[in-house]
């Protein structure tokens, strides 16, 4: 059923509980009484996007209640683990900053200097060097060829994003804007002190934000919060228990619940300030969608004329996408991006892949230790309370020293690409020396 047509939308339906799966039929319920000739496709889309669900998802939900009348809920499958399970995003991040060390040593990196490195980290799963490469390759790191070598470089728009943003936040700075840093994170209410590691560097203790069962046992709490060289923002902690008893926030996370937290947040912000944040999904919801293959083709010519763009002769619909293409950046706008602007701040994303650069993640390790250490009874009221303590516990001289750690973290990063420029120049022109000197001499033995 899950992977049947649905009046023009066709795919596979995302698994989602009993809660929103009710909501779905809500608002459809609300709808069409309010849009009685409203083709049920654009029905569909409304409540999609609305929701921030799939219209597949959406579509097969309605399709279920109009001919049962019911709203039953599918058995999850338990998908296959992944070795990518096992490495979360400070791993993940661990793994690229072993790359780049190699490149500090001006050195080319490749795969099985990697691993020897990566292998000798003991804060870092095991991994077989097949794993590993294609764990890079998640990492957007690929083989660029460079004279006769091949030297593994990140991809270029990643380190454009990169270098965009180091120059952005150190803008803002002389500026003297002020600067928020905002992140969600989880807590297994059964974590204990027996589970700590303990560590002193920015590595390990951005490690020490998941030294967590990877398995979540008990139940969870998803915590989200924003700070700055003050300290975490008074009263700005949401904390809520995750319905999935996951790790993955980003599950228990949408676009609403985070709209409106922003909305009680961005009012006591200091004026003029910057708010750093990651690109997960609810931090990126658009406020116009571009037209997809998916759109009728009078939706597309609507939303491009909506846009000034003139269309004065017949056109077939994949010319039409190729303009909504070529022009859909320049009309790319986020709904948090703009509610910040209605408050005179403004939004600065991480590039992917880059937790080091929120210096949040420190502040989370702290909390973290703080709930490991006093949690005793493993009950749900007493590690909220342990969160309040552990973020109340999380002072300006706290914050200023985790982002001078953030700072030194900026810092490498800006150095590293001028490095590896610098070793990949220098192969070149080693390489040509070597064919111009070979060259030279031939030509030498051919005269004699």
């Amino acid at each position: 059923m899950y992977g049947d047509t649905v009046s023009g939308y066709s795919g596979y339906a995302q698994i989602i509980d009993e809660k929103r799966r009710l909501s779905i039929i809500d608002l459809y319920k609300t709808y069409l009484p309010k849009h009685p000739g409203l083709p049920l496709y654009k029905l569909v889309k409304k409540i999609a996007d609305s929701m921030g669900i799939g219209k597949t998802t959406v579509g097969n939900v309605i399709k279920e209640y109009n001919e049962s009348k019911t709203v039953t809920i599918p058995k999850r499958k338990r998908a296959k683990k992944s070795f990518l399970d096992t490495f979360d995003d400070f791993d993940k991040n661990a793994v690229r900053g072993h790359v780049h060390k190699i490149w500090f040593t001006r050195q080319i990196p490749t795969v099985d200097k990697i691993h020897q490195s990566v292998s000798a980290d003991i804060n870092l799963p095991p991994i077989s060097r097949t794993n590993l490469f294609r764990l890079l390759k998640a990492l957007d790191f690929r083989y660029t060829k460079r004279s006769r070598n091949s030297a593994l470089t990140e991809k270029n728009e990643l380190v454009e994003w990169r270098r965009r943003y180091l120059r952005d936040i150190e803008r803002y700075r002389k500026e003297g804007r002020h600067i928020y840093y905002l992140d969600e994170t989880w807590v297994n209410v059964n974590e204990r002190s027996s589970k700590t590691r303990v560590n002193t560097t920015i590595k390990s203790d951005s490690k020490e934000l998941s030294t967590s069962t990877a398995n979540p046992s008990g139940k969870t709490l998803i915590v989200l919060d924003i700070g700055s060289e003050k300290g975490f923002v008074p009263d700005a902690l949401l904390c809520f228990e995750s319905k999935n008893n996951t790790s993955d926030y980003h599950d228990e996370i949408n676009e609403k619940i985070f709209r409106k937290w922003m909305e009680g947040v961005l009012p006591r912000l200091k004026s003029n300030s910057v708010v750093v944040m990651d690109n997960a999904s609810y931090h990126c919801e658009k406020v116009d969608n571009a037209p997809s293959s998916d759109t009728p083709k009078a939706d597309i010519i609507k939303w491009l004329t909506d846009k000034g763009v003139v269309i004065d002769k017949p056109i077939v619909i994949p010319e039409l996408l190729q303009i909504v293409k070529r022009i859909k950046p320049q009309h790319e706008k986020y709904v948090i991006d703009e509610l910040a602007k209605s408050h005179n701040h403004t939004i600065l994303r991480l590039p992917p892949y880059h937790c080091e650069l929120n210096p949040i993640k420190l502040a989370w390790s702290s909390v973290k230790k703080h709930v490991r250490t006093k949690n005793i009874n493993c009950k749900l009221p007493i590690v909220k309370k342990l969160i309040k303590q552990g973020v109340n516990r999380v002072n300006s001289t706290m914050w200023k020293n985790f982002i001078q750690q953030t700072k030194d973290e900026e810092k490498k990063l800006y150095d590293i690409d001028f490095i590896i420029d610098e070793v990949l120049t220098a192969e070149t022109s080693e390489t040509v020396l070597t064919i111009t000197g070979d060259t030279t001499s031939n030509s030498d033995s051919d005269s004699d």
